[in-house]
């Protein structure tokens, strides 16, 4: 159903800790958590995305390619406010999900909830198990 490529997702993570460590704070978001399931006639995907504002997401299908695009804009500072600790990751995340032929890009639908986007994916009419009739010519033993 979803095909999983994201070889460089453990090198940024690492890498992430290392510049943050030497640096106090990086400038690329960490990656956006998703589960993946089904449910039934349907493929579900949820992504976590906290303090992002529902207009700053963006989805796009192409073919096969689902792309998730949001972005965490940081808090601006007003008068008289000096951050002591700022950690939370601001910026662009994306994310790409094959997927698979047995879906129906045509019919995705969102929905955005408590920082969480989560879509629902239906499984193609040509992809649902069915029963098939068996027809055809009986013929007699005797004829």
């Amino acid at each position: 159903m979803l095909m999983r490529t994201d070889p460089f997702r453990e090198l940024d993570r690492i890498a992430q800790q290392v510049f943050a460590g030497a640096q106090g704070t990086w400038s690329r978001p960490s990656s956006m958590p998703m589960d993946a399931y089904r449910a039934g006639n349907e493929f579900v995907v949820r992504f976590d995305l906290p303090g992002v504002d529902p207009d700053a997401i963006e989805l796009d299908v192409e073919r096969n390619v689902l792309s998730v695009r949001a972005e965490r804009r940081p808090q601006e500072a007003s008068d008289g406010v000096e951050f002591q600790v700022s950690e939370r990751p601001h910026g662009v995340f994306s994310r790409q999900l094959f997927l698979g032929d047995t879906l129906d890009t045509e019919h995705i639908s969102a929905a955005y909830d408590h920082g969480v986007l989560t879509l629902r994916i239906p499984v193609a009419e040509r992809a649902k198990p069915r029963k098939i009739a068996i027809g055809g010519n009986r013929k007699s033993i005797d004829a």
